[in-house]
């Protein structure tokens, strides 16, 4: 329970942000109160806050821990806030107006590529629309699915919004795919089912209209589904070099399963719960993470389909996926630093890389996007240690990483 602080003689106090950052598992887990003696209490207000009389309100607790803790699982990401002061506030705000504004370049992302193949189904040339995976673009879609869930638990509006225009727009790509004949109908009917479910139960979740168990149940669904669909998709990006079965799918689908139903009927051990909501958090990222990988995969096995990609398309996923980064960084949210620098990364100037390696952009293009991505990223790095008082500009990402 989130505890609130009101000092009579207004004493300052730092502001510490509760984490509403959850991984996906809801199951209870066992809360070990920590609780003052009364006498120690007293010897600590007096020394400490020097007999000022503070109130408490909600649960009653000692002190709160400075010490940054590990950020590896989502339920561990929290802002660290130390020392808080006029710069500290400011960075705050302007991380929150980046990740607000990275919704203009996700809402055009998907436009140059839908317009592209808008002009080549209409042309006939089917064949261009082979650049574009299904496999990755089915990857990115369940990982925005999963990570629209997961941000609608922090209540955090401004990446709500980005997830929901990335499933929108995904998943015109994918009707798209289904047209030109390049992705398998049965495929896109099931996946049609999913996301129109996904997105009608995250609605009402948003606007407290869901149940809890039918959220739990959803919860329980994209676990399941994420684990069963990330080993199995990899897989098949290196099919025919690889052979073509569905024995990684089934076998996580199936560890997935009894994982789930041993915690439903309370079999599971407190540490094995914990794993399993570590587990279903990541794996949408991981699963949004591989559709840069089988993308690029596919410029490799055919480089004259590259022509099929919009160079812009790729430079507003990297500026998109850039100004998230600044505030993923400051409240030490691993799961999205991760992701979002790795679409940077991979998905935008890797692509980026292979349009011109196979000259289909310029080299001025091609560095000053790659110039202003390494400047960026940089600047936020630099940016956030200062804030935080840090001499080193790696000691930010040292401490979301390993929590100290």
């Amino acid at each position: 329970m989130e505890a609130s602080f009101f000092s009579v003689d207004k004493v300052p106090l730092n502001n510490y942000w509760p984490s509403h950052c959850c991984s996906f598992s809801s199951y209870p887990k066992k809360l070990e109160p920590f609780v003052c003696t009364e006498s120690h209490f007293r010897r600590i207000v007096n020394n400490k806050l020097h007999s000022k009389k503070t109130i408490f309100s909600g649960q009653s607790v000692c002190c709160y821990r400075l010490k940054p803790v590990s950020a590896l699982s989502s339920d561990d990401t929290h802002p660290i806030n130390q020392v808080r002061g006029q710069s500290f506030d400011q960075w705050d705000s302007l991380t929150a107006k980046f990740a607000a504004a990275a919704n203009l370049p996700f809402l055009l992302l998907q436009l140059p590529q839908i317009i592209l193949n808008t002009r080549n189904l209409l042309a006939g040339n089917k064949s261009a629309l082979l650049a574009i995976p299904w496999l990755g673009m089915l990857t990115g879609l369940l990982g925005n699915i999963s990570l629209l869930s997961y941000f609608i638990k922090k209540r955090e509006t401004e990446a709500v919004v980005v997830q929901m225009l990335g499933v929108i727009s995904m998943y015109v790509v994918i009707l798209q795919l289904v047209i030109a004949e390049a992705m398998p109908l049965p495929h896109f009917i099931v996946t049609s089912i999913v996301i129109a479910s996904g997105l009608v139960l995250n609605f009402m979740r948003y606007f407290h209209l869901l149940d809890g168990e039918i959220w739990h149940f959803w919860e329980e669904f994209i676990t399941i589904g994420g684990l069963s669909a990330l080993p199995q998709v990899m897989w098949s990006t290196f099919v025919p070099y690889i052979p073509h079965t569905v024995l990684p799918g089934f076998i996580a689908f199936s560890t997935a399963v009894v994982a789930v139903f041993l915690a439903r009927m309370g079999k599971l051990s407190e540490k094995g719960i914990g794993i399993l909501g570590f587990v279903s958090g990541w794996t949408a990222t991981l699963l949004f993470m591989w559709m840069p990988v089988s993308q690029m995969w596919t410029n490799i096995l055919n480089p004259e389909n590259v022509k099929g990609l919009s160079a812009v398309s790729m430079l507003l996923a990297m500026i998109g996926n850039g100004l998230l980064i600044p505030r993923a960084l400051f409240i030490r949210d691993l799961m999205w630093f991760t992701g979002s620098t790795w679409s940077c990364v991979f998905y935008g100037w890797g692509n980026l890389i292979c349009l011109y390696c196979f000259n289909n952009i310029s080299r001025e293009f091609f560095l000053a996007s790659s110039f202003g991505f390494l400047a960026w990223i940089g600047i936020t790095v630099w940016r956030d240690a200062k804030v935080h008082g840090y001499n080193s500009p790696f000691s930010s990402l040292k401490e979301m990483i390993f929590g100290h």
